[in-house]
């Protein structure tokens, strides 16, 4: 198990909910957890040493929102099973929250945003603690439980070794304006998930301003025509109390029609301008008037604060009304730095108390501003909270992962004509037969295209994914040639037409490893236009431990017909900088073979990583490959493949190297014939990976750690000669193996918005037909 994943198996033993737990003790956990927080996030700024003079930050404002939901949460609801995504400028709460609970030691507690300290937003993979979501990027955390959800149930039906438990959100109402975020409450089988659970923080405010238009009840209406389980948490006790009395009834109208910024300013009156302004000037206002009247000034203070989101009594409630057969989410109404000096102030974002505002705070609550970090007392009733509820959040260890071995090669040449995406099919089908055992953890998924991007014959093979079995209406019907037979053990997934809900289950199809023992391998297909589109939930995904492999298909101008619109040009170049993740382009369906093969045996493990596969529609003579038949000659070839390119062709005294990748090589090839002809030897080299070769050639400088063999056997020196690449991307992909023996070179490739076309008229366009190769050629060779 790698030190960098705590282990997270969830318990099967069921704690009873603490039912009985006083709200107004849950009050003093929430003001400790709140002092923590801010302790944590000044300690940061305004104590540590700061040598650069950069500013560290922090948002103790936001973290304040947040302190009585995730107090409630945690110790009043939670099981051991269950998951959180904690909004991500919440995470002082959660390891000041970690800390009472143990699970956090006191050094850690001033290193926020310093060097292998905490992190400045929850990690899985850095945070010292434990923490289930990796959040940072507004709404991809948020999205996050919903797939690992169906990750769950996935191991749960296929392996039944993952349990149960509920999977929350905590999220900030402005994630809310993510498109991302409704592309997966609206994907119709979310509305299956019943422990899907989002706590959203309606505080109103973005980072610059009071948001003028946030409506609760426009968002209530979305989420529940989407079938989810709507649950409004308003006010609190105190509030509830008034308009209970005469004049109470007006008073919630006037503060629920009121302009959110209008109520914020409220929040930073003295109680004799509560007074002039609380009322209004409307229906009503006499009323509210009569009422207030009677308050004492600090209930009048207080009441004003009493929302929902601050309430313990009220937050108890709401969880406890949680329907676990559909989607819940429970709108909460806080206030954006509730209990600081910076309460409702519209731009308290990222405002940090001064060293005046904290000792002016430690004092309010009776604490040590020289020695923040104190525990409750062990034998205390609030130190027994803490212990009683870590013990119910203990989560047993992680079982040995259970990783088979996958097969390198199937010793099978592909003969004939074919393109690599139809290897794809291929190679999962071969795996049914050669490795069943490897075969049946695959998982496929796709957004639609599952027939146009060669998974027909897999998903005929081995099913759809359903958490119960559906009929198939289409089973008898002889035309039907793609049988979508819905099943808990179907290996294939399908979401609609929505590239950032494909990745995002990736992610944690990829992670179920680290959770809960059991390695998945998850293979998702778009076309690769869109991997663009896909990529920053696919990368945060990768960052969070999530391995995977996505496959970019059709690619590249070559699909020529479709325009360019739909015909990717940067991709490449995504591939060679990913971290986290190895990218392949192959030339012949034994490349994608080798490479795919490779990719799966790196998947649901420590250490392991993910994959990005580039394919083509383009037929392509498969006798080109030149397999070698000698099996040690064929292992090191297919060494070389997985490593980041071999030598095609060899030529005796070449003067010139002809360096190719995917779909570009039967150019390539012809280019070298042609050249041979002028009395121009050329050698032939297929690129595979560049962005292992790029590292291959920054280990050679010291600059990393990697194999460099593959340069020697790829380019060695005394075949230098003045180069030419060429490939169906963006021309700077191979412009730097040029400098690996410091060559002459020119890069060809595609760099402007592609053409619609044929083939030959859109090669023709960018200059990477055969003729510009060859020109190329020429111009790049000593006169």
């Amino acid at each position: 198990m790698s030190t960098t994943h705590k282990a997270e198996i969830g318990s099967e033993t069921v704690f009873p909910r603490a039912a009985d737990i006083d709200p107004r003790v849950l009050d003093e956990v929430a003001e400790q957890v709140l002092w923590l927080s801010t302790a944590i996030i000044h300690h940061a700024n305004r104590v540590r040493p700061n040598t650069s003079g950069l500013k560290v930050g922090g948002h103790q404002a936001s973290s304040a929102s947040m302190v009585a939901i995730m107090t409630a949460l945690w110790f009043e609801q939670l099981q051991a099973g269950d998951r959180v995504s904690v909004k991500p400028h919440a995470s002082p709460v959660l390891h000041s929250i970690n800390y009472l609970l143990g699970d956090l030691e006191e050094k850690y507690l001033t290193t926020l945003r310093e060097y292998k300290g905490l992190q400045s937003y929850p990690s899985r993979s850095k945070d010292p603690d434990t923490v289930d979501y990796s959040t940072g990027s507004v709404g991809i955390g948020a999205t996050a439980p919903i797939w690992a959800a169906i990750a769950r149930r996935y191991v749960q039906t296929a392996m039944g070794t993952a349990g149960s438990g509920r999977q929350y959100s905590l999220v900030g109402d402005a994630e809310l304006d993510e498109g991302a975020v409704w592309e997966a409450i609206l994907d119709p089988g979310v509305a299956e998930l019943g422990e899907v659970v989002w706590i959203v923080d309606l505080n109103r405010q973005s980072l610059d301003r009071v948001v003028p238009n946030i409506a609760a009840g426009r968002l209530e209406k979305m989420f529940d025509a989407a079938g989810w389980q709507v649950i409004t948490v308003k006010f609190g006790a105190l509030l509830e109390s008034l308009f209970a009395r005469p004049g109470g009834q007006a008073l919630r109208t006037r503060i629920l029609d009121m302009p959110n910024a209008e109520y914020q300013r409220l929040l930073r009156c003295t109680p004799e301008q509560v007074r002039d302004r609380l009322p209004g000037d409307g229906p009503g206002s006499s009323e509210i008037t009569g009422l207030i009247a009677d308050l004492d000034d600090s209930t009048l203070s207080a009441a004003i604060r009493n929302l929902g989101g601050h309430d313990m009594a009220a937050l108890i409630e709401a969880y406890r009304q949680i329907d676990d057969t559909r989607p819940t989410v429970i709108i909460a109404y806080t206030i954006k730095g509730y209990g600081l000096p910076t309460e409702g102030h519209p731009q308290n974002h990222s405002s940090l108390l001064s060293v005046e505002e904290f000792e002016q705070f430690a004092g309010r609550l009776g604490r040590d501003a020289d020695n923040p970090w104190g525990r409750f007392d062990e034998d205390s009733e609030l130190g027994r909270l803490c212990a009683t509820t870590a013990e119910r959040l203990k989560r047993d260890a992680i079982p040995a992962l259970n990783t088979p071995e996958v097969p390198a090669d199937s010793g099978r040449t592909p003969k004939g004509t074919a393109s690599t995406q139809a290897g794809l099919g291929r190679v999962l089908l071969d795996l049914t037969r050669s490795a069943p055992e490897v075969a049946e953890r695959v998982v496929t998924v796709s957004p639609d295209v599952s027939s146009t991007t060669n998974l027909a014959g897999w998903v005929n093979k081995v099913g759809v994914w359903s958490a119960a079995e559906r009929k198939n209406w289409f089973d008898d019907d002889p035309e039907t040639l793609m049988h979508w037979r819905e099943k808990p053990t179907g290996q294939h997934m399908e979401l609609g037409i929505a590239e950032t809900n494909l990745v995002g289950l990736m992610g944690e199809l990829g992670a179920t490893w680290s959770r809960w023992g059991e390695p998945i391998f998850p293979i998702g297909v778009m076309y690769d236009p869109f991997v663009e589109r896909a990529l920053e939930p696919w990368s945060y995904g990768i960052y969070a431990g999530g391995q995977s492999i996505l496959i970019g298909t059709p690619s590249g101008v070559t699909l020529a017909a479709e325009g360019g619109a739909h015909q990717s040009i940067k991709t490449p170049s995504i591939g060679l900088e990913q971290p986290g993740c190895i990218s392949y382009e192959p030339a012949f369906g034994i490349d994608v073979e080798w490479t795919l093969l490779a990719s799966i045996g790196r998947l649901g493990r420590p250490n392991g990583t993910s994959a990005y596969l580039r394919l083509s529609t383009r037929p392509v003579d498969q006798s080109l490959a030149n397999v070698p038949t000698d099996p040690a000659a064929r292992e090191r070839r297919r060494r070389q493949v997985v490593a980041g390119g071999y030598p095609l062709i060899r030529r005796p005294d070449a003067s010139l190297t002809i360096v190719a990748m995917g779909a570009m090589m039967p150019e390539a090839i012809a280019a070298g014939e042609r050249l041979e002809q002028a009395g121009v030897n050329a050698d032939i080299l297929c690129v595979t990976s560049p962005g292992l070769l790029f590292e291959a050639v920054q280990a050679r400088r010291g600059q990393g750690e990697a194999d460099t063999w593959i340069l020697d056997q790829l380019l060695p020196a005394e075949r230098a000669t003045p180069m030419v690449t060429v490939l169906d991307g963006h021309p700077h992909t191979l412009t730097f193996l040029a400098g690996v023996n410091r060559v002459p070179s020119v890069s060809l490739g595609v760099s402007q918005f592609g053409q619609v076309g044929s083939l030959e008229d859109v090669y023709r366009h960018h200059g990477i037909d055969t003729d510009s190769i060859v020109r190329a050629a020429l111009d790049v060779l000593p006169e």
